[in-house]
């Protein structure tokens, strides 16, 4: 479409502010039975998204990621806590479930839509929505008659005393996710970038992410199973410890030793969202939707925040100083993880 950077750009915001309906969707859920939401997701996020590919002009693209966006808030907000429900004394088992899930849809997307597009071309893409409708067919049939939430039939706090109910643990996790949005967006956005500016090969820059995710995959299925039996806080603190130093070592070695510290980063960076789910919905059972999505809306937020300024310290100071300086944050954050409610181990 000869687009701009900047309308190219913009592309993205039609797709993510969706992302702050989700305390709305979860204090809806805590109430009622959204189980259409969770059935219905993915066949109209694959719809709208696989329809990307003969959209006639920027408008059409623009409404088509808005509709994915309000698809994929919606159903964000409602399916982690059925998980949970799903899970239940291994709530951080269920949450590690539901990250590998993501971690692989985000390892594997790329090559199939690459894939699709170089044998069935742009035109070809809408057949990628019969992926979509399957697993909503296949949802429907799982999940079946689901129960109303416990909340529901117990009486759910009204949502502005469970938002002040939030604040004392919202404002130490908004520090964590702040801190832990810097060292994910260096590994993640920045990283072929940092890469290549200090000499690897184009190779090996390409080649990071797909290892970094990969380790990724583990630390999710891991950070979530071990804060069951050893407690939220103790996996989180030594995590957090780990990538912090890990980031500082990573800054001084090349070659080879840059896929092992990468595999170590996604180990430990990577492993502490489903500990942090976990402890959302376990700290606030009477109102888990409406946590888990004001918890999702705020993590959008400073992602992005995290995403900017690490750009702009990148462009002021260098990368290899911003990436030091994530590193340093993470090790400064860790104390906090200690005002976070305790959660005996077993």
């Amino acid at each position: 479409f000869l687009l701009s950077k900047t309308a190219a750009g913009l592309l993205t915001v039609f797709l993510q502010v969706p992302s702050l309906i989700q305390p709305a969707v979860g204090h809806l859920a805590d109430r009622a039975n959204l189980r259409a939401i969770v059935v219905l997701g993915p066949a109209v996020t694959a719809v709208a998204m696989s329809l990307l590919g003969v959209a006639p002009g920027y408008v059409a693209v623009a409404a088509l990621l808005t509709l994915a966006g309000l698809s994929s808030a919606a159903f964000h907000a409602v399916a982690p806590v059925i998980a949970g429900r799903f899970s239940g004394k291994n709530l951080g088992r269920g949450m590690s479930f539901w990250m590998v899930g993501g971690e692989l849809g985000r390892t594997l997307g790329p090559i199939v839509v690459v894939t699709a597009v170089v044998h069935l071309t742009l035109k070809g893409l809408p057949w990628l929505m019969v992926g979509g409708i399957v697993a909503a067919v296949w949802l429907y049939w799982r999940l079946g008659a689901m129960p109303a939430p416990q909340a529901h039939r117990e009486g759910s706090l009204p949502w502005r005393q469970a938002i002040r109910a939030m604040r004392p643990v919202l404002a130490p996790l908004s520090v964590l996710i702040l801190v832990r949005g810097f060292l994910a967006s260096a590994l993640t956005t920045y990283l072929p970038t940092f890469l290549t500016g200090r000499g690897e090969s184009l190779w090996l820059a390409g080649a990071s992410l797909t290892v970094l995710q990969a380790a990724g995959v583990g630390g999710a299925l891991l950070g979530g199973s071990l804060s069951d039996r050893l407690g939220r806080r103790k996996i989180l603190a030594v995590s957090l410890s780990a990538a912090g130093l890990l980031m500082l070592v990573f800054l001084r070695v090349s070659g080879a030793w840059v896929f092992v510290l990468l595999v170590a980063l996604g180990l430990t960076a990577l492993s502490t969202t489903p500990v942090i789910m976990a402890m959302v919905q376990e700290s606030f059972p009477r109102n888990r939707s409406l946590a888990n999505g004001v918890y999702m809306a705020v993590s959008f937020l400073l992602r992005s925040v995290a995403v900017l300024t690490m750009g702009l310290l990148g462009d002021r100071l260098g990368l290899e100083q911003a990436y030091g300086i994530s590193g340093v944050a993470m090790l400064l954050a860790v104390p906090v993880v200690f005002l976070l409610p305790a959660r005996e181990a077993r």
